[in-house]
């Protein structure tokens, strides 16, 4: 529970549900490499997926999955382009390298 008394509070709630995968596809290497929550978000984007999409599937929050996804982008191991409302992030050749090791 995060507050600032007296008068402001908020509950923050893990993400849950059928479509979060707890397991990561990410290789060990890379995990140990750039961090696990890193390696699972970059593994996951084998196809385009936008923000919230990854916030579900990771269960992470949606400040962790933007902070994590902002490094892969600085790093160049992801690309990113909008969609009508959304933003679609996918790997660029440099992260295909890292999540598959080709």
């Amino acid at each position: 529970m995060v507050w600032d008394k007296p008068t402001r509070f908020g509950m923050v709630y893990p993400t849950r549900g059928i479509l979060v995968d707890p397991t990561s596809p990410a290789p060990d290497g890379l995990a140990r490499l750039i961090g696990a929550n890193r390696a699972n978000i970059l593994a996951r984007l084998d196809t385009p997926l936008s923000t919230s999409q990854l916030v579900v599937v990771t269960g992470l929050s949606l400040g962790t999955v933007s902070d994590h996804l902002r490094v892969l982008l600085d790093a160049g191991a992801v690309s990113k382009r909008r969609s009508g409302r959304e933003v679609l992030y996918w790997r660029t050749p440099l992260g295909v390298a890292l999540a598959v090791g080709g």
